[in-house]
This record gives structure tokens, sequence and C-alpha cells, in this order.
């Protein structure tokens, strides 16, 4: 997968592996790395799918509707990607925290809905509920961050309710941050993010 790869500040670094929104590509979030966690290190992906010309992390069969024998094909391709990553770049593969946006929430929640513990942290802005009608995995007080949008015309705000209580029911401590906006990323998330941020950082990681 296309990425950006940047050494952490310290050799106990965190890694904040950024996802995309539609569209967007692997320098779209470097800013905001930088405001949550500026000595982290950064791993940060482009999405394989195009999309009449957009980057994405798996297809939609239309607005809102995903193709879900590509999501689970992308998101083992995600999930080994990290694991040849961390041995490449020499992290420890238990201290990557996902960062994505809208089709970057995406994915890093189907990551959460179909592995066991692959990641420290997520956190997930605009995001939707990625499969409905499986057994998800055991989360442990997994730490997940939900920005959205009350006015958001893309991730109703029904569809954010619903994916906070299913990785609430799986043992996640999410906190979820209810921004007066529409879909887009705004400043306010941001900040409530790395507040949260900071608070779980020196926790142990349950990731395996």
């Amino acid at each position: 997968m296309k990425h950006i790869y940047r050494q952490g500040n310290n050799d106990n670094s965190e890694v904040l592996l950024l996802l995309h929104g539609t569209g967007g590509d692997e320098e779209d979030l470097l800013p905001l790395a930088e405001m949550i966690d500026p000595d982290a290190a950064v791993l940060s992906v482009r999405g394989n799918v195009d999309e009449n010309g957009m980057n994405r992390f798996f297809r939609r069969l239309e607005e809102g509707v995903f193709d879900e024998e590509d999501l689970l094909y992308r998101t083992q391709e995600l999930h080994d990607f990290l694991d040849e990553a961390a041995e490449k770049y020499n992290f420890e593969r238990n201290r990557v925290t996902a960062v994505g946006y809208s089709n970057g929430a995406n994915i890093a929640a189907s990551l959460l809905f179909h592995f066991d513990n692959p990641l420290k942290q997520a956190y997930l802005f605009h995001p939707m509920v990625p499969r409905r009608g499986i057994k998800l995995p055991e989360m442990g007080n997994l730490p997940v961050f939900i920005g959205a949008g009350s006015n958001d015309p893309i991730c109703k705000p029904e569809e954010t309710e619903e994916l906070h209580g299913l990785l609430k029911e799986a043992g996640a401590e999410v906190e979820l941050y209810w921004a007066d906006k529409g879909h887009q990323l705004t400043r306010e998330e941001i900040n409530k993010a790395k507040e949260f941020y900071d608070r779980w950082k020196g926790e142990p990681s349950i990731c395996t």
C-alpha cells in the first residue's frame, strides 16, 4: 500500500495510523497527527481502491452501501500491511493507534469488527457501521473516540449511535463527541480527541 512513514521522537513513541476520507491521500491527515501527538511515529496510508479518480479504502455499491466482499478483502489487506510495516520500520505492532476520517474511519472500525485487538486505540471521525449481523470480538476496554456531526447528512446520528452501542457492547471504552456541524472534520472534535488521547496515552495496550 502506498504510504508515508515518519519515525517518532523516541523509542517508545506511539504509532498513529492515518486513514483518509474518500478522495484524499496519505498527505491529508498529517496535520491532524501533529495536533494529536507531535512526538508519535506516523504511518499514513493511501487507499488502494479508485472510485472515479478518488482514493478509497474499499468499494461501495452506492452512497452509504458498502461492498461487503471487498470490505472484508481490504480489511485483511490493511491488517497484513500493518504487520509488515511493523517489521519493516521496526516499531511495536501493539502501539498502533488508528486515526481515520469518513471512509478511513470505516476501514478502521472494520479492523475492530473483524480482528482480535488489532489496534491500541481508535479515533473514528464521522464513521458508519461497517457490517451488521456479526458477532464482534471482545474489545476489553479498548479506547475508542468517535467524533460526529449532529447535522451530518452522510453519517446520520442514528448510525453513529448504533456504532457507539455496538462498540460498547463489545467492551470498548467509547467516548462519543457531537459537534453541531455536518460531515466536515472540525477543530473542536480534534481538541476533544486530543484530550481523550492524552488520558489514555500512558495506559498499557491490549493490542496483540
